[in-house]
């Protein structure tokens, strides 16, 4: 006998941080929430696992408590090298809350869904999508186990190859992700303080990047990304990762003693917002499905903590008779907050595409102490990229304001 059919106000497909942060929002507004995952929580995510100032005033506002997440790290200062050796370091400021993390994806997004179930929403782990149809008044999602789920709204917060848009027909042939990027966690690590991140620009990477993220217990997600269709072929990351643990630079970070975990993951990142469609009928589309990502560095969830939030309050805002404006309303907010804010980091991305930009970048942002603290709070979006060219953004205090969980005592803040 096939499942008894279910209802809600809004169906989530995928509940990672975009996903659960939709979930969240709606349900604390009153909806009947519904999120799908295909996946059985905690599992394991490829990801560098770092939070930004804005994707962590984010979290403190849906109600995250750290203290669920045993990785959970703060970041004080940012180290950077350029291609020509030379190393910066970016302090982060100090005494008003966090304003870089890292955190293990499997953690963070398991207490995201906890969090998003104690908000009210139901949460169905491990089913599959099968079938999605929008009509005029209903979104009807077909998953296993399940049967079907009908709303009047769907979101797809389905990730970098999101079946929900496929499904719809929102598809991309042949795209896959701008940004391509290579981990592997270690433990043992001697030589990278627990506050401090590392990047390195080194020439044969550029236009990408190199990172050692600092977790506790002498631990840390060490990777590199890239750029696709640029110098370096996705093939050729395996083989050139033995090489770069090798150089002096990462290996003194890393120290003599550090050693893998697990093999190395490889994965794609999406980052083309306002180039891919964001809404087909009674259906939004969220974070990597949205493809939000920054395209300067790669990251992407404070992208799509936005994208989930705005979605589920355009669902709210417009009401089920009126798809047409939850798109808009949906459409706008993200180029509001999203978009001029990545054409700007296109533009400075390709800067760095060169060793003689790269080298000029770090130059120029380390000068002085001032422009090193600014930097650091640009560069981990402590306030948007564009603001300067956006005054409809300004607002006082906006280049000195707190960071996230101020007072709390949480973990990783020693």
């Amino acid at each position: 006998m096939p499942p008894s059919p279910l209802t809600a106000d809004l169906v989530i497909v995928g509940a990672g941080p975009a996903g659960t942060a939709a979930a969240i929002t709606a349900a604390r507004s009153g909806r009947r929430v519904s999120v799908i995952d295909k996946a059985i929580f905690p599992r394991d995510k490829f990801c560098g696992d770092g939070l930004t100032t804005g994707a962590l005033r984010l979290l403190d506002d849906l109600g995250l408590d750290p203290g669920a997440i045993p990785s959970w790290q703060q970041v004080d200062d940012a180290t950077i090298s350029s291609p020509s050796g030379r190393t910066v370091t970016f302090p982060l400021p100090r005494g008003d809350g966090m304003y870089a993390v890292v955190a293990e994806r499997r953690e963070l997004d398991a207490a995201m869904v906890d969090l998003a179930r104690s908000s009210g929403a139901t949460i169905h782990e491990g089913s599959a999508v099968t079938a999605v149809r929008s009509d005029a008044d209903r979104v009807v999602v077909t998953a296993d186990g399940l049967g079907d789920i009908t709303a009047p709204y769907a979101i797809a917060a389905d990730g970098m190859w999101s079946p929900v848009r496929k499904l719809l027909g929102l598809a991309t042939p042949g795209y896959l992700g701008d940004w391509h990027a290579f981990r592997q966690y270690f433990h043992n690590v001697e030589g990278q303080q627990p506050n401090q991140l590392h990047v390195w620009f080194e020439p044969d990477v550029l236009p990408g990047y190199i990172w050692s993220f600092p977790l506790p217990d002498h631990r840390a997600n060490v990777g590199f990304g890239i750029v696709r269709g640029d110098s370096i072929a996705t093939s050729e990351m395996r083989s050139m990762w033995a090489d770069i643990l090798e150089r002096p630079a990462i290996r003194a970070v890393l120290g003599p003693d550090a050693e893998p975990e697990h093999p190395p993951r490889a994965w794609p990142i999406p980052a083309r917002v306002g180039k891919v469609p964001l809404a087909a009928g009674r259906a939004l589309v969220v974070g990597d499905a949205a493809a939000v990502s920054d395209p300067m560095t790669g990251e992407g969830i404070g992208q799509a903590l936005v994208t989930g939030i705005r979605a589920a309050e355009a669902v709210a805002t417009a009401g089920d008779a009126d798809p047409a404006r939850a798109a808009a309303v949906y459409e706008s907010a993200v180029r509001r907050e999203l978009v001029v804010d990545h054409r700007l980091a296109e533009v400075l991305g390709r800067v760095l595409r060169s060793p003689r930009g790269a080298r000029g970048a770090v130059r120029v942002s380390g000068l002085t102490p001032w422009s090193r603290r600014h930097f650091a709070r640009w560069l981990f979006e402590d306030y948007p990229r564009a603001a300067v060219a956006t005054p409809r953004r300004w607002h006082r205090g906006m280049f000195t304001g707190a960071g996230a969980f101020r007072g709390t005592g949480r973990p990783g803040s020693q």
